[in-house]
C-alpha cells in the first residue's frame, strides 16, 4: 500500500452508503462509496450492513473489500492494530447512537457520521463525552458546507454590506413533526431541518437563539405539516425559516439580503446580485446580476467532504463539520420542537 493512503470501513451499504452513487440525475459522487473510491488516498478494506441484498450489491462492486452481516463482526475481525483510519456510518437516523458509540471503542483515527448526529441532543452528547474520552474525531456529513456554491456564497456575503435578512425554505411532502416519530426520526424536521439550519448557522457562524414560532399547521392527525421560526441574531436582525411537509415538490433554498446585494440558492442554483446604477429608474440604484462570479460545474460536495478527511488525517485542515456543530443544530432543532407541543 502506498505511504500516506488511509483505510475505511463502510457501515450501512445502503441508499447514501452505496445506491445513490449509480443516481443518473444526482450530482456525483452521492454516496459514501462513490466519494471514498473516488479519492486516491483512500482505500476501502471493509463494509457492513444487515440487508444482505445491500451487502451482497455492495461486494459485486467493492470487490477487495472484507464483507460483514454486522458492525459487531466486523470490529471482531480486526485488531487494534489494524483498525481502519476512518469508520464511515451510513445507517439511519435510529441507529446512529448505537453504531457510533462502537465506532468511537474501536478508536478509529476518524469517524465520518451521517446526518443528524442522534436522535435528539442527549444521546449526540453521551456521543461527544464518548468521543472525546477515547480521542475519537467524529466529522458530521452536513454536505453544504463542503459545497462550492455555499462556500462561495459566504465569501461573497462580505460584499453585499450589512445583513438585512436571511430566509431559508425547505419544501417537501413528508411530515414535519409529531411526537410518535421520534423513536425513529422519520420527521422532516430532523431529517431535511438539520441541513437548513446547519447551513445558516454555517453562513451566518453563530448559534440560533430561541425562535418565535407562527404559522404552525396541523393536520386531522395532529401531525405539524407547517410552520415558520423567526430570529433576531448578533449578525442578522431578521432570520426566519420556513418549512412545509405538504407540498407536492421537494426544494430547498436561501435568500441572504444584504444592504448593498443579495444571495440565492438552493438545490440546483446559485445566484449573485450586486448594487448597480439603474437601467429603469434616473438617480436610482437597482440589483443586477453580478456576471463577474463564475460558478464551478460541480459543487463537489460529497467528494470535498472526504478531501476535508484526507486533509484532517495529514494535519493539513481542521473538519469543516465537526461534531460539536452539528449538537448546536440539534438543539436549535429542539427550540422549534419545543413550540409545536
Amino acid at each position: 500500500m502506498e505511504k500516506n493512503t488511509y483505510t475505511a470501513a463502510l457501515i450501512g451499504c445502503g441508499r447514501i452508503g452505496f445506491s445513490l452513487g449509480f443516481d443518473k440525475k444526482r450530482e456525483q459522487p452521492a454516496s459514501h462509496t462513490m466519494a471514498l473510491m473516488g479519492n486516491k488516498r483512500i482505500k476501502i478494506v471493509a463494509g457492513a450492513d444487515t440487508n444482505k441484498e445491500n451487502l451482497e450489491r455492495w461486494k459485486k462492486f467493492v470487490k477487495d473489500a472484507e464483507t460483514f452481516d454486522s458492525s459487531d463482526q466486523m470490529y471482531e475481525s480486526f485488531t487494534p492494530q489494524n483498525i481502519p483510519d476512518i469508520i464511515v456510518l451510513a445507517v439511519n437516523e435510529d441507529s446512529h447512537f448505537d453504531e457510533c458509540i462502537k465506532a468511537i471503542k474501536a478508536c478509529p483515527r476518524l469517524i465520518i457520521l451521517e446526518k443528524p448526529v442522534a436522535l435528539n441532543s442527549q444521546e449526540a452528547e453521551k456521543i461527544r463525552l464518548a468521543a472525546e474520552e477515547n480521542k475519537v474525531p467524529v466529522m458530521v456529513n452536513h454536505e453544504r458546507r463542503f459545497a462550492f456554491d455555499y462556500n462561495m456564497a459566504k465569501k461573497y456575503m462580505s460584499k453585499i454590506g450589512s445583513l438585512q435578512s436571511v430566509r431559508g425554505e425547505l419544501y417537501s411532502g413528508l411530515r414535519i413533526y409529531a411526537k410518535e416519530f421520534e423513536a425513529d426520526g422519520s420527521y422532516s424536521l430532523l431529517h431535511d431541518g438539520t441541513h437548513l439550519v446547519d447551513i445558516i448557522r454555517f453562513l451566518l457562524e453563530e448559534d440560533l437563539p430561541q425562535p418565535l414560532v407562527t404559522g404552525i399547521f396541523k393536520d386531522e392527525k395532529d401531525v405539524v405539516r407547517n410552520f415558520s421560526a423567526h430570529y433576531s441574531t448578533k449578525n442578522c436582525p431578521d432570520v426566519s425559516i420556513y418549512m412545509s411537509g405538504r407540498s407536492r415538490f421537494f426544494s430547498f433554498g436561501l435568500d441572504i439580503l444584504g444592504t448593498e446585494g443579495r444571495i440565492c440558492l438552493g438545490n440546483g442554483y446559485a445566484k449573485f446580485y450586486k448594487r448597480k446604477e439603474s437601467k429603469l429608474y434616473t438617480g436610482f440604484y437597482s440589483l443586477a446580476r453580478d456576471r463577474s462570479v463564475s460558478l464551478p460545474r460541480k459543487t463537489g460536495y460529497f467528494s470535498n467532504m472526504i478531501q476535508n478527511a484526507v486533509d484532517f488525517l495529514d494535519g493539513r485542515e481542521k473538519l469543516k463539520s465537526p461534531l460539536t456543530e452539528a449538537i448546536s443544530d440539534l438543539r436549535a432543532l429542539e427550540l422549534i420542537k419545543k413550540e409545536f407541543n
